[in-house]
């Protein structure tokens, strides 16, 4: 009684192996700079700007020298496809309604009270002109609600492998692709 028992990670180790063979394979230019940022324990929110379908992938990758995995928020269309889906529930991601948003921030701050650190973009969805858009509160509240920091990230190449209005290129070799991850930050200061 009193122990928690946490489910073992099924679905997130073979996706992020599959992911770094992909990216080796194409033999992108990874750059990551901040990831001791952070926490190695404890919740954290990671907010990241939105410029391509692939922004979630390397955002949780700046997460990984801490050995964390990132539980993203995403829009709740991604779990009803039949590949996608599964997935997404097997890596623990926490779905979004767009026209009901109360449970998928209630679950949010849940699991950032557990210790856990989510992924969130702000910007509630991407980027055409590849400037950061208008910022939505949920993350400050969310992240005051669970008493954990907040930590920007800022990825930037994503949008020349998959992004809005253009069609998807998985197989572009070279690509530079920058994840940065800044200083955490406590709502409020």
């Amino acid at each position: 009684a009193g122990i928690v028992r946490l489910m073992p990670e099924l679905v997130y180790p073979p996706v992020i192996a599959a992911c770094k063979t992909m990216f080796k394979d194409l033999d992108l230019r990874l750059t990551v700079e901040g990831s001791h940022h952070v926490p190695r324990t404890g919740g954290a929110v990671l907010a990241c700007n939105h410029i391509g379908y692939l922004d979630f992938i390397f955002c949780g990758l700046g997460a990984l020298d801490s050995k964390r995995l990132v539980r993203f928020m995403a829009k709740k269309e991604v779990f009803a496809d039949k590949i996608g889906g599964p997935l997404m529930r097997g890596m623990k991601h926490i779905p979004v309604d767009r026209g009901a948003g109360t449970a998928s921030f209630n679950a949010a701050v849940e699991v950032l009270k557990r210790g856990e650190v989510v992924g969130v973009f702000p910007e509630a969805t991407i980027s055409r002109s590849f400037t950061v858009k208008e910022l939505k509160s949920g993350t400050a509240r969310m992240a005051a609600d669970a008493n954990v920091p907040i930590l920007p990230v800022a990825v930037w190449g994503t949008q020349r492998l998959w992004t809005k209005g253009v069609p998807k290129n998985l197989t572009r070799r070279h690509t530079p692709i920058t994840i940065l991850i800044g200083e955490p930050m406590q709502p409020g200061e």
